[in-house]
């Protein structure tokens, strides 16, 4: 009875991988270089940062395709470059969204797309900032993605706010931030959230799951 159920579970996780490859493969052929990737973060802040923006996602990057291969350009520790399909399987139960800038087809030329690797080649390797911070000494992920928009198309994606505009009243949220600040919270900080870019009007869905 234990091999049986040893080689049902060896199936079944086979299925499972293989299915997973599949649709990895399918998204590839939809996506390009300059899209961008969000999901759910298991990160220790997710569920604060999705209660205080009223959005299930909390973290996202640019994706680029390199020598046939796709990569995601994030602001985690460090900022870096991480293979699509491993950013996928880090995020809750896999699923993501993929968005892509209106008229991308005449926006993202090459050179546009080279502009936009030039600037986030800056932000590489830096520490990722957990006080969210509005400077271009640390980084957090949707700061990334916009700044990096910013600079090389020159289209702000997403409403720039402060950090009193979001929901700070969650039990959640009060202590994350207790734990950031202690009692001198920045709420006139300028920030840009991954809830603000997702629902920008300048971006399309792609592609989700």
């Amino acid at each position: 009875m234990k091999l049986i159920f040893l080689i049902t579970l060896t199936f079944l996780l086979a299925c499972t991988e293989g299915k997973k490859a599949e649709e990895i493969q399918e998204m590839e052929n939809i996506i390009q270089s300059g899209d961008i990737i969000f999901q759910t973060s298991k990160s220790s802040q997710s569920k604060a940062i999705q209660l205080a923006t009223d959005s299930k996602y909390s973290h996202m990057g640019i994706i680029y395709e390199n020598d046939g291969r796709f990569l995601v350009y994030e602001a985690v520790q460090p900022v870096k470059l991480t293979p699509l399909s491993e950013w996928i399987k880090r995020g809750e139960k896999g699923h993501y969204v993929i968005k892509r800038l209106k008229s991308a087809d005449q926006i993202l030329t090459p050179d546009i797309l080279k502009k936009m690797k030039l600037a986030g080649e800056k932000f590489k390797g830096k520490d990722y900032d957990v006080y969210f911070e509005w400077s271009d000494d640390k980084i957090y992920c949707s700061e990334l993605v916009w700044k990096i928009y910013k600079e090389a198309t020159g289209i702000p994606i997403g409403q720039l706010e402060q950090l009193s505009d979001f929901d700070l009243t969650q039990k959640a949220v009060r202590e994350k931030l207790k734990e950031r600040y202690g009692n001198d919270i920045p709420l006139d900080e300028k920030v840009i959230s991954p809830a603000a870019m997702f629902s920008s009007q300048k971006l399309v869905t792609i592609q989700e799951n």
